[in-house]
């Protein structure tokens, strides 16, 4: 936890102008926690977490509160959608004002004593894209196949269990995920507002957030089930972690480079395996932006606050492409004990580790 969030906080919740200034570029970063056994959604500070209902509760007088309450959970949160954005920016800048008044615990819980969740424990559905092209011609070379045309034409993304997700910490997986099992380096947004038929041009304004994602993969199971080529199933449905917070789009805006077809952001991308780093990626790289991939997901389709999409893994992300590429000699795969850290640039590092029940 404590290395955890020294990196989460490379940018904080801090601000440096007051209530009566613009609140418009105020920075966020959302957690959900644990605190003597109940769950609460909060706002990452320093080295403590400012929770959302009860730092709210406290501050509603002096920052002149326009909600009765905020929500304490991260679905409620992102569906009330600017209101809620707006009140978070009123308490965090009352927060970090040189003198607000005393607030104490359980409003104000230091982050060695809470446990992190996933940012959005449980989400509205996850979806997770193919956008990196460098790692589907690595796998497709390695296993004797030209790059397939689609890739290009389309982009393709396919449902994962939403009700599998971890945040930072252990990972439970069973004798068969431990055949072959592989982590997944990716970066995923959290819509923030719904929409059908969302062009690109404007799908942007639909993410809410960003995150760093881990898509565990139990590559035995994976490979055995796609024959039947439905896309996988059982070799993906057990675990999906997401953390170690959710980052708000504003402050990620100095990473982000505009196309005509949405965003693509410069964040520097590295996996690590019990502390030796074996991938390094960068979100630019994706061959499709979010945006485009909004566009494809909603074609016919309402997207809503809370629903989960994945970029996919990129180049270098997994041990399926590195043993391939004959980075490891003889084939490495993750075993009990073993540690992942995904990390990307701006949003912090999630750390896992394996651990192997019975089933």
């Amino acid at each position: 936890m404590h290395n955890l969030f020294a990196t989460l906080l490379q940018g904080n919740c801090k601000t440096i102008y007051s209530l009566d200034d613009s609140l418009n570029v105020l920075l966020m970063r959302l957690v959900t926690y644990t605190y003597k056994g109940k769950e609460r959604l909060g706002f990452a500070c320093q080295e403590t977490i400012l929770d959302a209902e009860l730092g709210y509760d406290a501050a509603k007088h002096s920052i002149h509160a326009a909600l009765p309450a905020m929500p304490n959970n991260i679905l409620d949160f992102l569906r009330l959608g600017d209101k809620a954005i707006h009140e978070a920016h009123k308490l965090l800048a009352w927060y970090n004002a040189p003198h607000h008044s005393p607030i104490h615990a359980p409003a104000i819980v230091s982050t060695y004593e809470a446990t992190l969740l996933s940012p959005v424990p449980r989400p509205v559905s996850v979806r997770d894209g193919y956008a990196f092209r460098q790692h589907v011609e690595t796998a497709r070379r390695n296993r004797g196949l030209e790059m397939i045309p689609v890739f290009d034409e389309i982009p393709i993304f396919y449902f994962t269990n939403h009700l599998a997700i971890t945040g930072e910490g252990d990972v439970h997986v069973q004798d068969q995920h431990l055949q072959q099992l592989d982590f997944e380096l990716e970066v995923a947004i959290v819509l923030g507002k719904e929409g059908k038929n969302i062009p690109s041009h404007k799908a942007d304004e639909h993410i809410f957030g960003m995150m760093v994602m881990n898509d565990w993969s139990a590559r035995a199971l994976q490979m055995q089930e796609m024959q039947m080529n439905l896309g996988p199933a059982k070799g993906k449905d057990f675990a999906t972690s997401l953390g170690p917070c959710l980052v708000t789009m504003d402050e990620l805006a100095s990473y982000r480079r505009d196309t005509p077809h949405g965003a693509h952001y410069d964040l520097t991308m590295t996996a690590r395996i019990n502390g030796q780093e074996v991938s390094r990626g960068n979100v630019g790289d994706m061959r499709w932006t979010f945006a485009q991939i909004i566009e494809r997901a909603s074609y016919g389709v309402m997207l809503y606050p809370g629903e989960v999409i994945g970029s996919g893994t990129c180049g270098t992300g997994c041990l399926l492409e590195l043993n391939g590429s004959k980075v490891f000699d003889p084939p490495r795969w993750l075993n009990d004990g073993d540690t992942v850290e995904c990390e990307i640039e701006g949003l912090g590092v999630l750390t896992n580790r394996v651990v192997a029940v019975k089933g």
